[in-house]
């Protein structure tokens, strides 16, 4: 190739010379790869008028012509490890059964793409390319190839794969043979086949950059990949395909289905009526009777990016799809076998005997394949034996539950100790209007408490040496009374339930309040009911707790587990994906806490929060469910209180104090939960504290990034859209701010999921301790005279009517049981690295203090629970607390903190 330019003017031919000898040729720099992006080049330079060069090394003769030079290349053999998809594993059955070798057509193109520049051109250097062939070694599968790599072709920054394949697969890894040792590059990614995605996928290095840190040529595959994920390069519309990675936003428009049955409608979570977090739009077409709401498709799988269903890296039978995939068929087969489901136990000998005799069911369900912990099989029966599990709490102490010093407990170290809060104000009044649900001001007077303290302290006293606490469920259910109560089999009031805290940190019920609003035809009803010394007012000081329970039993399930995890993780995770590359290294810090959480809230939407589903039909809320859970978000949820010690602070639990251990006092010293918790909140933060000052030595740092900006903006703006205009969002402008909103995450994934959740069974399993629902109304509110002889005759057989019925109370086990299980692949915290963790030596050691303050962690948690002056936690038949011990073993255990809500 001649150029004019240097051919006319000695001028520019010297200086061209003199910049080739100013170059000395680059190494060749290979990092190890995890899941990312689509190649596309970077621009061209401008060279001013000169011509440009495509050669990835020349010279210019004495002629002035521009020649390529021979480049010494290299042989790099390329291993890539996969787990194929029950298609192919099925084809790879037949063909290995049939003596058949790989069809060549059946392949993959792998390129390497360098992160350098060529320095004389400034332009991107040619990709490195080969076909990878299947081959099967010591029984597996693995596609091998052989790259003719240029000495001088640098770092590699990103690798293409298109795969010519039938079906997909999903890459693992590839290890690469070079001259001065083997380098393994992490995938951990589904790959289309060409046929359904003709675009190559583009995996970028575990070397993390900060936008305006990209190399040249890295720039427009970060843009491009971006626009894929955001659905921008997408052909055609509707629904999404499995094969689809596409993340964005819709409301909750597919919990009904109207076109089924016009009793399964249900309202749109999401806007101005019904503020909700947003959740994966799925494209799926509308109903014909209401064109507001999302098809089901017959109940078939929900879209979610392919990338973010339960991955084959945790084996085709990952444990979490088993769970919500299987409950919709085998909770009807239990019921068909319980004879009269709706009716209640008939003693309590009856509840036992589900731990001890258990429930005939034929052997033919196939059950005992999907479930093996609680249906057992009897080789000489017919019939094969649904028996559950004993819970923790039935093991240490069968009576323990129907005791006031355990009802207390575990306010602070049980299911649900997120809403325990400080009595701040008195005389206690509801918010509401009182001309629609009757008089506002309390029945729970300064005398009844002072009477029921009996002379420890005045209530003054109490008052101000903050001793009175309270589980405050009045003004969120009062709303909700008389619509629950028209729904069939179910009751509800509105609760207040007072605690005075002991000298020794244990916490005693003083009173229990329920209300029912009035309505069109009864005035307001309301009692104050106390620890009782006579049988009748024992009798009805129990059903009172059982019906506070309940209470609190849903409000755990519907927001303290669901809403405040589940629901509002998604948008994080949607914006993530749409706004943050994949080498982004914020992006890289949060993935291990977003993993598998859009999968499991799209399994909940199809079984277990929708119409008729497991919530609704065992929850006092019923049909009301989702719409109390927005009610929540609209008037309780703050992003800014999601922390653990702003949580803590805002029920009055905790204050602000510099000379403490953790910045904040308790005012509970013995509360399990949060002196644990704080422990796991502040080793995360310093974890998080040290990724972020490492890409992030200043705040103009935090500033400049626009891709952090954009994810945080999309959050505010379109996940969470009906709070965008709340002040008490944070702002993203400096360290400390990047520093909280990421470790409030991290920590509502991990710390505070694992405490809601992986003691469900331990606590729920037996239902009398946290029945949820109640079905019939209290003994004492306007009864017939056959209510109060009943009562008065067989009391128990009150309180076992007003519990969940059979098949409710069976439902709900078999669900706690299974949702309280660790997969035997489950992924803890500080237990592995990420790949691009360990790449950079900095973040690597920060990581492995991280890992030693968790180890810490377990001890004290060990320590404390043997230590009999901590009540709450230790003493004759108490149930430990141990549901924030990093690291658990498989199954129902009662420990063990993942890093994201995957279950």
């Amino acid at each position: 190739m001649i150029c004019r330019e240097a051919s006319s003017s000695l001028q520019t031919l010297s200086i061209a010379n003199s910049l080739s000898s100013q170059f000395t040729k680059p190494s060749a720099l290979i990092n190890s790869l995890s899941a990312g992006h689509r190649y596309k080049l970077c621009p061209r330079p401008n060279l001013r008028g000169r011509c440009t060069v495509t050669a990835s090394k020349f010279d210019i003769d004495g002629k002035g012509k521009i020649v390529k030079e021979k480049v010494k290349k290299i042989k790099v053999k390329g291993t890539i490890t996969v787990l194929l998809s029950k298609e192919e594993k099925k084809k790879g059955n037949i063909t290995a059964q049939e003596g058949l070798l790989p069809s060549v057509a059946e392949s993959l193109l792998v390129e390497l793409i360098s992160a350098e520049t060529d320095p004389r051109t400034l332009m991107e250097k040619d990709p490195v390319e080969d076909y990878a062939q299947r081959v099967s070694v010591d029984g597996h599968d693995q596609y091998e190839c052989v790259f003719n790599m240029p000495e001088d072709f640098g770092e590699v920054g990103a690798i293409r794969v298109l795969s010519q394949e039938l079906n997909e697969i999903f890459l693992k890894e590839m290890k690469l043979e070079l001259p001065d040792g083997s380098v393994t590059f992490t995938f951990n990614s589904w790959v289309a086949p060409e046929s359904k995605d003709s675009t190559k996928r583009t995996f970028f290095s575990n070397k993390s950059y900060l936008p305006d840190k990209t190399p040249e040529p890295l720039k427009k595959l970060r843009k491009e990949e971006l626009e894929t994920l955001q659905g921008k390069n997408r052909e055609g519309a509707g629904e999404f395909e499995k094969f689809e990675r596409v993340y964005d936003y819709d409301v909750y428009n597919d919990l009904g289905n109207p076109d089924k049955d016009p009793e399964l409608a249900r309202p749109v979570l999401g806007g101005l009526s019904h503020p909700y977090p947003r959740r994966c739009k799925t494209g799926r077409k509308p109903c014909d009777n209401d064109p507001s709401t999302e098809t089901r498709l017959g109940e078939t799988e929900f879209y979610v990016p392919r990338d973010e269903e339960f991955s084959t890296s945790k084996d085709d039978a990952f444990y979490g799809t088993l769970i919500l995939a299987a409950l919709p068929s085998v909770l009807p087969q239990i019921e068909s076998y319980i004879l009269d489901p709706n009716m209640p136990f008939p003693h309590f000998k009856s509840i036992e005997n589900l731990f001890e005799e258990g429930i005939e069911i034929p052997k033919d369900t196939g059950l005992i394949s999907l479930f093996p912990r609680i249906f057992k099989s009897v080789v000489a029966k017919a019939e094969d034996i649904l028996l559950f599990e004993s819970p923790t709490l039935l093991e240490k102490d069968r009576f323990s539950w129907i005791r006031d010093n355990e009802f207390a407990r575990q306010t602070l170290a049980g299911l649900n100790p997120y809403c325990i809060q400080l009595v701040q104000e008195w005389p206690l009044r509801s918010k509401l209007d009182p001309a629609v649900y009757g008089d506002p001001n309390s029945l729970i007077t300064s005398e009844i408490v002072e009477r029921e303290i009996k002379g420890v302290m005045s209530f003054d006293e109490a008052l101000e040496n903050k001793r009175l606490f309270m589980l405050d469920y009045h003004d969120l259910l009062l709303p909700y009374v008389n619509k629950v109560r028209k729904l069939d089999d179910s009751t509800l009031y509105a609760s207040r339930t007072l605690f005075f805290l002991n000298d020794d940190s244990t916490l005693r019920p003083v009173a229990i309040e329920l209300t029912r609003p009035q309505d069109e035809t009864r005035p307001q009803w309301r009692h104050v009911f106390t620890p009782g010394y006579d049988a009748t007012s024992c009798w009805l000081w129990t059903l009172a707790k059982t019906h506070a329970i309940s209470h609190d039993a849903g409000y755990h399930q519907l927001i303290s587990h669901w809403l405040r995890t589940h629901c509002c993780m998604e948008p994080y995770i949607i914006a993530a994906n749409r706004q943050l590359s994949a080498m982004h290294p914020i992006y890289r810090l949060l993935h291990p806490h977003f993993r598998y959480t859009m999968e499991i809230n799209a399994r909940a939407r199809k079984a277990l929060i929708n119409a008729g589903g497991i919530i609704e039909s065992c929850f006092w809320p019923g049909k009301y469910s989702l719409e109390l859970s927005s009610d929540v978000y609209d008037k309780l949820w703050r992003f800014d209180r999601e922390g653990l010690p702003a949580d803590l602070i805002s029920r009055g639990l905790a204050v602000e104090d510099e000379t403490a251990e953790h910045g904040v006092r308790l005012t509970i010293p013995d509360y399990p939960f949060a002196n644990d918790g704080l422990l796991l909140w502040n080793a995360l933060k310093e974890w998080v504290t040290d990724y972020v000052k490492h890409y992030y030595p200043d705040a103009e740092h935090v500033r400049a990034d626009k891709e952090l900006e954009g994810w945080w903006s999309e959050v505010r703006n379109i996940g969470h859209e009906d709070k965008k205009n709340e002040p008490w969002w944070p702002d993203l402008k400096t360290q400390d701010d990047l520093i909280g909103v990421v470790t409030t995450i991290a920590w509502v994934a991990s710390g505070h999921h694992a405490a809601v959740n992986f003691g469900q069974y331990g606590y729920g399993g037996y239902f009398p301790n946290r029945p949820t629902t109640t079905r019939i109304k209290m003994p004492v509110e306007e009864p017939t005279e056959e209510e109060l002889k009943e009562f008065y005759e067989e009391p128990e057989k009150t309180m076992l009517k007003t519990f969940p019925s059979k098949i409710q109370a069976t439902t709900v086990m078999v669900t706690l049981d299974l949702l309280s299980a660790h997969s035997p692949d489950e992924e803890y915290l500080g237990e592995h690295p990420e790949a691009s963790w360990a790449h950079d030596p900095v973040i690597y050691a920060a990581y492995e203090r991280f890992k030693g303050k968790l180890q810490y962690l377990e001890g004290v948690i060990d320590g404390r629970n043997v230590d009999v002056s901590l009540k709450n936690r230790a003493g004759a038949g108490v149930v430990k607390y141990e549901l924030l011990k990093p690291i658990s073993e498989p199954g129902v255990t009662g420990m063990g903190v993942p890093y994201s809500v995957s279950i």
